[in-house]
C-alpha cells in the first residue's frame, strides 16, 4: 500500500508538472521569434516604459510603507493584533477587478476622491492610478514576508543596540534591517515582478487607453480585441519570462530568510 500512494502521489506530480510546463511552453514557442520584431513597435515600447516606471515607483512605495508597518506587527503589542493583521491582508484574498473597483469608486465618487482631485491629485483613468492599484493590490504580500523575515530575527539584538546608544529608529534601519536583507530583496522582487503584471485593478481604476495607461498588461489584453496574435505571444512571453526570473530570485533568497539573523546572532 505504501508504494502505492508513493507511486500515486508522484503521478500526479509529473501530472500537474506537464500541464503547467505544456501550457507556459506553449507560449513560449509562439512568442520567442517574435519578440524582437513586436517591442520595435511603438505601442509595446510606451507599454514597456510604462510598466517599469509604474511597477518601480509602486514598489517603492510598498517598500517605504511595508518596511515600518512590518516592523509595528511584528514587535508592539497591539490590542487586535490578529485581526489587524488580517485585515490588512484583505487584498490579498479578493479579485483584482474586484480591488480596482473598490478603488475607482474611493477615488471617483466620494468625497474624498473629489478633494484629490480639486488638489491636482487625479487617479481615474490616469498614470498615478496605475501606480495606488499595484500599490493596493500588493503591499500585503510585500508586508507579510518583511514581517516573517523580522520575526526571524532576536529581538535582543536590538536590545543590545538601543543600550548601546541606538534610538528605536536606529536599531531597526542599523541592525533589523540589514539582518533581514535576504527577505527584504525577496519582498522587493516579487512585489516588482507582481506590478508589471498586475491587470484587473489597473483596467478597473486606470482603464485601457494606448499610448497613455498601457501597460504591458493593458497591451496584451488590446493587443488580443484587436486580433493581433504576434504581439499578445511577445507580451505573453516577456511576461513569462520577468516572472519566472523573479520566481527563481525569490526561491532562492526566501529560503534563507532566517539563515542572516541566526549567523549574526550567534556571532553576537
Amino acid at each position: 500500500m505504501g508504494k502505492a500512494f508513493k507511486t500515486g502521489n508522484l503521478i500526479l506530480l509529473c501530472l500537474l508538472l506537464t500541464f503547467i510546463l505544456a501550457a507556459i511552453g506553449t507560449v513560449l514557442v509562439r512568442g520567442l521569434p517574435d519578440l524582437p520584431a513586436t517591442f520595435k513597435a511603438p505601442p509595446t515600447l510606451f507599454a514597456a516604459r510604462l510598466s517599469l516606471v509604474t511597477s518601480l515607483a509602486s514598489t517603492a512605495l510598498c517598500l517605504v510603507v511595508a518596511a515600518p508597518v512590518a516592523y509595528a506587527l511584528a514587535r508592539y503589542r497591539l490590542p487586535g493584533k490578529g485581526l489587524l493583521a488580517s485585515a490588512l491582508r484583505i487584498p490579498l484574498t479578493l479579485p483584482p477587478i474586484v480591488s480596482g473597483v473598490c478603488l475607482l469608486l474611493l477615488f471617483g465618487t466620494t468625497g474624498f476622491g473629489e478633494a484629490l482631485t480639486r488638489l491636482g491629485l487625479r487617479f481615474v483613468f490616469s498614470v498615478p492610478g496605475i501606480i495606488i492599484a499595484q500599490f493596493f493590490v500588493n503591499v500585503p504580500s510585500l508586508l507579510t514576508v518583511l514581517k516573517a523575515a523580522i520575526e526571524a530575527v532576536d529581538v535582543r539584538l536590538e536590545y543590545v543596540a538601543r543600550t548601546l546608544g541606538c534610538s528605536p529608529a536606529k536599531a531597526f534601519t542599523g541592525v533589523t534591517l540589514p539582518l533581514v536583507k535576504n527577505g527584504l530583496v525577496a519582498g522587493i522582487i516579487l512585489t516588482w515582478s507582481k506590478a508589471m503584471g498586475e491587470f484587473g485593478a489597473v483596467l478597473m481604476l486606470a482603464g485601457a487607453t494606448r499610448f497613455k495607461t498601457e501597460t504591458l498588461p493593458i497591451s496584451l489584453y488590446l493587443n488580443m480585441s484587436t486580433g493581433d496574435l504576434e504581439a499578445v505571444m511577445a507580451v505573453a512571453t516577456l511576461l513569462i519570462l520577468l516572472s519566472l526570473t523573479s520566481l527563481t530570485i525569490f526561491e532562492r533568497l526566501g529560503a534563507r530568510l532566517g539563515q542572516p539573523a541566526t549567523g549574526e546572532a550567534n556571532k553576537a
